[in-house]
Formats: C-alpha cells, structure tokens, sequence
C-alpha cells in the first residue's frame, strides 16, 4: 500500500488530530491513504466515527509502544 500523505498528530489531542486529518484529506485526491500518528487514546473511536460519518475508508489502526507512551497509527483512504 502507498501512503500518500503522512500527518503527525503525536502530541495533540481531541479534537485537533481529526481537524488535521479533515484538512490533510481535502488536498488528497480520491483513494489515496493518509497516515495519521497520534497519542491521543481518544483518536482510536474518534477515526472510527470521522470515517463512518465522512465516507471516507478506515483501512487500519494499530497501537504501538514508542519512547515510552502508547502511539496509534490511524491508516484512512480518501473517498
């Protein structure tokens, strides 16, 4: 898979990571996957609701330990 366009949204929370991510996608075209990385718990059930209400793809999310706090990966194709 070819990730187009990443966004660093480690650091920030709710609901900061999702407007970033809402933006990143308008300058995307249609079925390119934006990568979000974020520290935010919340932005796992945030990116759930974002796609279901956008259209646009949850493709995957994943958590992982980095530097000692919990990272999430959020993977989103553009609709």
């Amino acid at each position: 898979m070819t990730i187009a366009k990443e966004l660093d949204a480690r650091g920030l929370t709710c609901p900061l990571p999702i407007l970033k991510a809402k933006k990143a996608l308008s300058d995307m075209h249609s079925g390119e996957v934006l990568k979000v990385l974020a520290t935010d718990p919340g932005s796992v059930r945030d990116f759930q609701a974002f796609a279901r209400q956008t259209g646009n793809e949850l493709i995957d999310q994943q958590a992982d330990e980095a530097g000692g706090r919990e990272e999430f990966v959020h993977l989103l194709r553009r609709r």
